[in-house]
Formats: structure tokens, C-alpha cells, sequence
């Protein structure tokens, strides 16, 4: 059994900025990271560009330079593996914590490796940052589980030629219908909104808007797929009509959620909203000793410029540590 003490799940942005911040106050904290350093981020679409400027996604003080205004993908994944690399940030990739139990005033980490061999570990401090991205929000629809459905979108080229429905109307369901449009994919976007999305980004809206205009992208608003088949998708309109569209390829992109169930056997209670309980000035939960970090404290759409803020939080974490040491 290894002794450790702080154990952080998770190795986002926010994951390593608790690190760095832990780090400043004498401690060395492990990460445990059930697949890659900044996973959420390499699964993003391999072209796609942050909203926030590169100084809003800076962990650690560390200069994040580019040569644009807005970071890309790329240029993310290279800046938070060096930092891990450069910060010596102890991080054991590819290994899953099954869960968290108290044990003799700290708490204890049952683990597995991506070659089924399992780990123990006893911690005094738990830093759950596991993000919302292993966990999209289903849409309990038949034909849901068809290969053909997918919560992610990572480039168009694949769907040249192909009649793609996608399903949502946030940033990441428009940049999608343009990069396929742009491919040569015939795009049809189901919405259940009455108008366009307030977020979507007010340089990229304009664009949309005149593609649909043109009837080179075709958007339904007030709107539902109700059923997916090897060939077709079955969409319901406000007034309850159905219609059946020619079908190749769905993207459900509608978002993502805590893994709840993981946390609520750690003891961490969830809000009635469905998110997790945790003190705004402290970040720990109704549980002592366990902190959340980053997006899975988000109480709102998750997206990625949650990394503006929750790469704070680790600060906050630190420093209750440091006063409770004190």
C-alpha cells in the first residue's frame, strides 16, 4: 500500500494547476488519470480553436504563448504536458480509481492499470477533478447505442459525402455543422430551443446563420430526434408531427454531466439540481478532506472555458491545506 499525501483524480488543466498550487506550499501531490495528461482536451475536434485568450488558460504563472489571439487545440496540449513535464508533476496515466474509502482519519484508493493490475493507496486528502467528459448526457432514445451515434466530434473529414444529423444547438453543435459543411457532408441540425442559442459565439453566429440561409446547412428549432434507425432519423416538431430524415452518420452533441454515482459512494452529497455540494471559499465537500477542482464544481454547462476559472481552485484548496497545517 502506497502512502501519499494528497492524492489528485484527474490530470486536466485544473487537475494540474491544483498540482503547481499544492506544490507552492510544500506538498507533493500524485495524480491518478484514468487515461492521458489533459485527455478532455486531445478529445476535443483536432482543429478547434478556445474561446478565451491564452492568458485566461495559464496555470502555474506560466507564459502561454501563441502567435494568434485564441490558442488552438495543439498549441494547448503542448503547453499543459510541459508544464507537467517541466514541473515534475507526479502523475500515474492510464489507471482508473474504482473507488474512495475513509480509513483511520485519511481516506484509502482502490485502483486499476490499464493491465487489470489493481493498487491501494491511503491519502490524507482526496482532489476529485475528473471533469464531465466520460459522462454524456444520454438521450434515452431507441437507436442511441447504433456505431453510427456518437457524443464526440473530432474532425469532418470522415463524413464527406454523408447525411449527418446533429443533435443540439450549442458552440460545439454549430462549429461542428460548419466544419462538415465544409467537407461536403450534408448537414441537418434537430434543436429544441425556438431561436438560436444565446452562447454561441457572437463572431461565429452571423456565418451560421447565413449558411442556413442559403439552405447549405438545414436547421430545425423546436425540435426532437425521437428514435435513430440504420438509415434514417425520426424527428418530432413542436406541434408533434413526425418526419423521417435520410440518415448516415449522428452527432449527439448535448453534453455532459459529473459522474455522480462515483462521487455520491465517496459520501460527497449532490445538490437537488444534481450537482455536488462543496464550500465556495474551500472547495471541499460535506465530506473533510475530500475537494472538488475545475469542471466537475461547475453548476452550469460545462465547456471549456470553465478552465478560466477552475484552474482558481486549486488555490483555494491550497490554502485551506496550508491553514489546516498550520
Amino acid at each position: 500500500m502506497q502512502q501519499e499525501q494528497v492524492i489528485i483524480i484527474g490530470a486536466g488543466p485544473c487537475g494540474l494547476a491544483a498540482a503547481l498550487e499544492l506544490q507552492e506550499i510544500g506538498l507533493e501531490p500524485l495524480i491518478i488519470e484514468k487515461r492521458n495528461v489533459v485527455h478532455s482536451i486531445s478529445q476535443y475536434p483536432v482543429y478547434m480553436q478556445f474561446f478565451s485568450s491564452p492568458e485566461l488558460l495559464e496555470i502555474g504563472g506560466v507564459p502561454f504563448t501563441t502567435a494568434q489571439d485564441k490558442p488552438s487545440r495543439l498549441e494547448a496540449l503542448n503547453y499543459y504536458r510541459t508544464i507537467a513535464l517541466r514541473r515534475n508533476v507526479r502523475i500515474r496515466p492510464y489507471e482508473t480509481v474504482l473507488g474512495i474509502t475513509p480509513a483511520d482519519g485519511g481516506f484509502e484508493l482502490a485502483t486499476v492499470n490499464r493491465f487489470g493490475e489493481p493498487s491501494t493507496f491511503r491519502t490524507g486528502s482526496v482532489v476529485v477533478a475528473t471533469g464531465y467528459f466520460d459522462q454524456p448526457n444520454m438521450l434515452g432514445i431507441p437507436g442511441e447505442e447504433l456505431e453510427k451515434v456518437s457524443h464526440f466530434f473530432r474532425e469532418a473529414h470522415p463524413y464527406t459525402g454523408m447525411e449527418v444529423v446533429i443533435i443540439g444547438g450549442s458552440n460545439s453543435a454549430i462549429d461542428a455543422a460548419l466544419e462538415l459543411e465544409r467537407v461536403g457532408a450534408h448537414v441537418t441540425v434537430v434543436y429544441r430551443g425556438e431561436g438560436y442559442s444565446p452562447s454561441i459565439k457572437p463572431w461565429v453566429l452571423p456565418t451560421f446563420e447565413s449558411m442556413v440561409a442559403k439552405g447549405r446547412i438545414a436547421f430545425r428549432f423546436a425540435s426532437r430526434v425521437v428514435a435513430i434507425t440504420e438509415r434514417e432519423v425520426i424527428v418530432e416538431d413542436g406541434s408533434g408531427s413526425r418526419s423521417a430524415l435520410p440518415n448516415d452518420f449522428v452527432l449527439a452533441l448535448t453534453g455532459f454531466h459529473p459522474d455522480r454515482e462515483f462521487l455520491t459512494h465517496a459520501g460527497v452529497a449532490i445538490e437537488p439540481e444534481g450537482y455536488p455540494f462543496f464550500h465556495e471559499e474551500t472547495m471541499e465537500t460535506n465530506v473533510p478532506g475530500i475537494y472538488l477542482a475545475g469542471v466537475v464544481a461547475s453548476r452550469h454547462e460545462a465547456n471549456e472555458i470553465f478552465i478560466e476559472t477552475g484552474r482558481f481552485h486549486g488555490r483555494k484548496i491550497a490554502a485551506h491545506l496550508a491553514a489546516r497545517r498550520a
